[in-house]
Formats: C-alpha cells, sequence, structure tokens
C-alpha cells in the first residue's frame, strides 16, 4: 500500500492558519447565535414579566419540589428544571409562598386563590403549618381559595383542606392519610457480618439513636420509646388541623383512616369516591372542569393557560416588588439569616450549614449599622459539634452588642441545630417542630478484618504508642477508646452546661430532659427548651420589638445571586423558556424515599472518617429525625 504523503512545513503551516481561521469564524458565529437567542430569550421574558395584572386576576399557587427556608441547588439548574418539568430538581421557599398569600390578603386585583398542588415533595409538617395558617388569614379576608389535586398525599391534603372548595379527580384521585413514622435503614449486618468492619461507637445518652444503624439491625427499645412518643403528638395535631379545617371530628378522620381498606373495597376500589364521602374533599373534578369553573366565576382569557384571567406566583411576586416602595437603604432592618441542613466544618453554599459561612452571615449582620436584630432561622439536624459552636459564639457576639437574636425554628431544629439556637434571646418553635435530641457521638470505623480477608495488612513503626493509632486499618488500641469517650463526655457535659446557662436552668435540670431524646415543638415548651409557640412570622415581630423598632424592614443576609443567574431563573418561569427546552414526563414519576435516607445516613459514616481533628473521630450531634 502506497503511504500517505506527508506535507511539507509551509502546507503544514497554511492548514494550521485555515484550521485556526476556521474555528475563530465558528466561534464567533456561535456567540453572535447564542447572543441573538439570549436577547430573543429576554424580549419573551420581559413581555411576559411586564403584562399588567388586571383586576378579578386569580393567583395561582403551584408549588413545585419541596418547600425549603432557602434554595439549596443552583439557579442555573434550578431554571433548566422549571423549563424541562424536572419536579426532582425544583424547590421552592417558604417566605416567597408566604409574601405571596399576606400580599394577596390586601390586593383587590387578586379576586381568589387557586391552589394547584400536584407538584408538592414532602416538606416537612411546620413550614406547612405556616402556610396553612397564611391561608386561613387569606380566608377570613375574605378572598375565595380554591385547590385541585390529582391526589393528594397527607403533606400537600394539609394546605388543600384550607381552602373553601377541594376538587380531585375522578379517576385518579383520592387522599391519602396514612400516619407518621420514623423508619430507617440498619446496616449492623451488613458492616459487622457481611464486610467485617468494626464500627467502634461512642456517646452520651441512651436516646441517642442516631448510631443505632450502623451497629444494629432493628431499633433499641429506648428509641422505640422516645420516637412513638413525639410522632404520636405530631400525628394527633395534624389529624387535629384537618379536622378543624374540613369542619369534621378528630374521631371521624381517624374513623377514615382504620375503615380506609373496608371503605374502599365496598366502593370498588374507588378512592376518589371515598375521598368525598369521608368529607376530606368537595367533588370529583378533572382538571380541565375546574378551570372550567375558575374560568366562569372569574375573567375567561382563551389566552392564558387554563383558559382564565391568572397570574402565577413568581410573576405575581415580581409585581408586589415593582409596585411597592423604593427600599430606604438606611431603614432600620430586622436581618433573618437562614441555617438549613447539616452543619459541616468550614464554608458551605447556600442552603447549607457551614461553621465558617454561616458565622461570616452573622458576623455581617453584626457589623451593619442597620440591622438592629437579627433573626436565626434553623431548619437542621445538626452536625459537627465545632461548627455548631462556632455559628453559636457569633451569636452570643451579637446579643453582647446589643442586637437582640431571636432563633425561629423550622420543621427540625435538634442536636446541632438546637445547640446554634440555645443563646438566643428567644425561642421560637412551631407545636410540630422536631427538636431537642442534646447529645453527642462519635463513630470510628475499622477496617483491618475487612483488610485481612482480601489478604491486605497493615504494619510499621511508631514513636509513641499513640502513633498510628488512629489508623482505621490498624487494631484499635483500648487506650483510644478511652480517648474519644472521654472527648464524648466532655462535650456532652459542654453542651448541657451551654444549654443551662442559655435557658437559665442547671446542667442536671437539662440533663433529665436531654441524654439525646428529641421532642416536639409543644413537648420542648412544657420542658424550658423553647419560649413561645409560632412561626417566623411571630419570631420577626418579636426580634423587632425587642429592638423597638416600628419603621423597619426585613432583610435576608445571603449571597446575592448574578444577574445572569437571576434572568435564567426568571427564564424558568416564562412559558418561553417551557417551549424552549419542552417538557419531561419521566421526571414526574414519583420519588423514591429510601434511598435519600441510606444516603443521608452514608453520608454520616462517611463524614465519621473524614471529619477528624488531630486524627480523633469528630464530635457529631446529629439526629436522625426525619418523618416518612
Amino acid at each position: 500500500m502506497n503511504e500517505p504523503r506527508r506535507r511539507g512545513p509551509v502546507a503544514r503551516v497554511l492548514v494550521g492558519i485555515w484550521d485556526a481561521m476556521n474555528f475563530t469564524r465558528r466561534l464567533i458565529f456561535n456567540l453572535i447565535f447564542f447572543a441573538l437567542l439570549l436577547f430573543v430569550l429576554a424580549l419573551l421574558a420581559a413581555g411576559e414579566t411586564t403584562k399588567p395584572l388586571l383586576e378579578r386576576t386569580t393567583l395561582v399557587i403551584a408549588p413545585q419540589g419541596r418547600i425549603v427556608e432557602q434554595y439549596s441547588i443552583d439557579p442555573v439548574s434550578r431554571a433548566l428544571a422549571r423549563m424541562s418539568g424536572d419536579r426532582s430538581n425544583v424547590q421552592v421557599q417558604l417566605r416567597d409562598i408566604l409574601r405571596a398569600i399576606e400580599a394577596a390578603k390586601d390586593d383587590a386585583r387578586i379576586e381568589r386563590v387557586y391552589l394547584d398542588l400536584d407538584g408538592l415533595q414532602p416538606s416537612g409538617i411546620a413550614p406547612l403549618r405556616e402556610v396553612a395558617a397564611a391561608l386561613r388569614d387569606l380566608r377570613e379576608s375574605g378572598k375565595q381559595v380554591v385547590a385541585f389535586g390529582h391526589a393528594y398525599g397527607q403533606d400537600g391534603y394539609l394546605l388543600a383542606a384550607q381552602a373553601d372548595e377541594v376538587y380531585t379527580d375522578p379517576m385518579a384521585g383520592g387522599v391519602l392519610l396514612e400516619g407518621f413514622a420514623s423508619y430507617r435503614p440498619y446496616f449492623g449486618e451488613a458492616l459487622q457480618d457481611k464486610l467485617s468492619v468494626d464500627v467502634h461507637v461512642f456517646k452520651v445518652g441512651e436516646f441517642k439513636s442516631a448510631v443505632e444503624p450502623y451497629i444494629l439491625d432493628a431499633a433499641s427499645p429506648e428509641a422505640k420509646q422516645a420516637d412513638l412518643y413525639w410522632l404520636t403528638d405530631l400525628w394527633q395535631r395534624h389529624v387535629a388541623d384537618i379536622a378543624a379545617a374540613r369542619g369534621l371530628s378528630a374521631g371521624q378522620v381517624e374513623a377514615g383512616i382504620d375503615g380506609m381498606a373496608d371503605g374502599i373495597a365496598a366502593l370498588d376500589g374507588d378512592f376518589a369516591r371515598y375521598a368525598q364521602q369521608q368529607g376530606l374533599v368537595d367533588g370529583l373534578m378533572t382538571r380541565g372542569e375546574v378551570e372550567d369553573m375558575l374560568a366562569e366565576r372569574g375573567v375567561a382569557d382563551e389566552d392564558a393557560p387554563g383558559g382564565f384571567r391568572a397570574v402565577d406566583m413568581e410573576g405575581y411576586l415580581a409585581h408586589v416588588d415593582r409596585d411597592g416602595p423604593v427600599l430606604n437603604p438606611r431603614q432600620a432592618q430586622v436581618a433573618v439569616v437562614v441555617a438549613e441542613g447539616a452543619i459541616v466544618d468550614g464554608r458551605q453554599p447556600p442552603g447549607g450549614v457551614g461553621g465558617e459561612s454561616t458565622s461570616a452571615l452573622l458576623r455581617e449582620a453584626l457589623e451593619d449599622e442597620h440591622v438592629k436584630a437579627v433573626v436565626l432561622r434553623v431548619n437542621s439536624p445538626g452536625g459537627s459539634a465545632f461548627a455548631s459552636e462556632q455559628i453559636n459564639r457569633e451569636v452570643q457576639a451579637l446579643r453582647e452588642a446589643g442586637k437582640p437574636v431571636v432563633v425561629s425554628m423550622g420543621h427540625v431544629a435538634a442536636s446541632g441545630g438546637y445547640w446554634i439556637s440555645m443563646n438566643a434571646d428567644t425561642i421560637y418553635a412551631d407545636p410540630s417542630t422536631i427538636t431537642g435530641s442534646i447529645g453527642v457521638f462519635g463513630i470510628l470505623p475499622n477496617f483491618t478484618q475487612t483488610l485481612d480477608r482480601l489478604g491486605i495488612h497493615t504494619d510499621g513503626v511508631g514513636t509513641t504508642r499513640l502513633a498510628g493509632a488512629f489508623d482505621p486499618t490498624r487494631p484499635m488500641e483500648p487506650d483510644v477508646g478511652r480517648l474519644i469517650q472521654a472527648g464524648i463526655e466532655k462535650t456532652y457535659a459542654d453542651f448541657i452546661g451551654k444549654v443551662a446557662d442559655g435557658r437559665d436552668s442547671t446542667p442536671q435540670a437539662i440533663d433529665q430532659i436531654a441524654r439525646g431524646r428529641v421532642w416536639s415543638g409543644a413537648q420542648a415548651r412544657d420542658r424550658g427548651l423553647v419560649d413561645e409557640l409560632g412561626g417566623l412570622r411571630d419570631a420577626v415581630a418579636d426580634a423587632a420589638r425587642r429592638a423597638e423598632l416600628e419603621d423597619y424592614r426585613v432583610r435576608y443576609v445571603e449571597p446575592e445571586p448574578s444577574a445572569f443567574a437571576r434572568f435564567l431563573e426568571g427564564m424558568g418561569t416564562t412559558r418561553a423558556g417551557a417551549l424552549l427546552l419542552g417538557d419531561s414526563a419521566f421526571a414526574r414519576a414519583l420519588a423514591v424515599r429510601a434511598l435519600p435516607e441510606m444516603e443521608q445516613h452514608l453520608r454520616v459514616f462517611e463524614n465519621a472518617l473524614q471529619n477528624r481533628r488531630g486524627g480523633v473521630a469528630g464530635t457529631m450531634a446529629y439526629c436522625f429525625c426525619g418523618l416518612r
């Protein structure tokens, strides 16, 4: 075969120049294309956001994903998820829902509110109760509320129950109230018997059950006793809230749940008819029929989604911001700092709690002369004890500087989440907040036997008895266990001592209600761990009162997204953006609940290896106290 002829040096130079020019040409054309595309999309978005808000408009509140205190998903991902219909990567902020409902209450242009709850994912009872309270206030102002869902879970139904009229689909509809549970995977057999991993656990408190999944195959009697106590309190309140909203008794709701299997069987498997029979819904209608009804009651608009004059929540908030008063940069402020998620060392992006990053936000509020009081909104199961103490020190610094600090607990503020709350001037919690779990633990996995089975062994020399003693590939010396347990006990003594100082009590009294035990918000108030029962609005009002403020505004202290990120996020709420990326039916599948739970447990296990100070296992103040 003839070999291909090689180009000469001149030809290679010319070809290289041509390739470079060709690349540059395509790059320029692509840049121009994307610039024009963004320009067109901006025009489309601007056209939609500047559409005037007319009289007799229906406000559509259709929360997608989980209700959160602060976004943990970046703006670009949220925008793309909204455009594509991917509900697994979408969140809605509690503050935005509350602000929209409160504004609509006094807005003469808003005739009614339409709740579309199909996209809502489990979000925790406490934030749902805050939204439910806002909806009740809206109804009391004379505004009608209509709710629709193809089928309701017990989270979304709490909101639907607040409506004047509740509808569900006649074929696929229904209301599934199943009760609250706290189940978790246990890895004891897998780790110890199957993988030969020795998990050394160090803790204080017989109720500190966060370590149990790593050493047991089932929950301990103490864990079951404690969990059932607070779960029962939350469930009884949930049933009472639903019953009151629907004009039923708690006994009627409970009877409907207990008799569900027989009742639905008698109706030939018709969940929707059973919900109507039990008084949980007012009618069985398709989405189209509900939208036709809203068009008849309001103003028909063939060009609008649904066929009636409406504005979605994001569009409405844009009008509220545009039509509202011009912000005065010198006006007194109540700052809100959000602490949501597991507490870890170092820095975390928004939607996470970092010992350094959250401390920096509190320090920013301290140094801002216009901030007169601070509300720390806590929705955290805890995490690193050291990071929790870093944040606690900043809370104390604010108070020492004369700036009141009020804590508002969300869905969960337990263990480390309580640590960062304990020194506030006032602690607010919803009656169904999950809190307490005052206790600490450490985990030190050892892989010696695992490696032995693979024929891998660790050997060497050290200059002292402790040199290399914390290596997880070597057998653990008894002295190491004694050192770690001593550190855990010292941290627990510090914890209950600090709680005692903050709550005007004694370490002995706090120890009686601590030892890792979880409480509901109402139970915590009865035991002196919480001052008042209420939500975020109550906490803000208290902070303003303590700072003697009458004219003030509320400002969230958090990193500001870039202009481009805000643009992309705005595009996610427009029809232009949705048309650009289309719709994803696959992403609408129900999320599997077991996988996120298992990931949470494994992540704590991983942190046990990474979160070590000076080679010693990091002390954790964490609570696995979620609902299923």
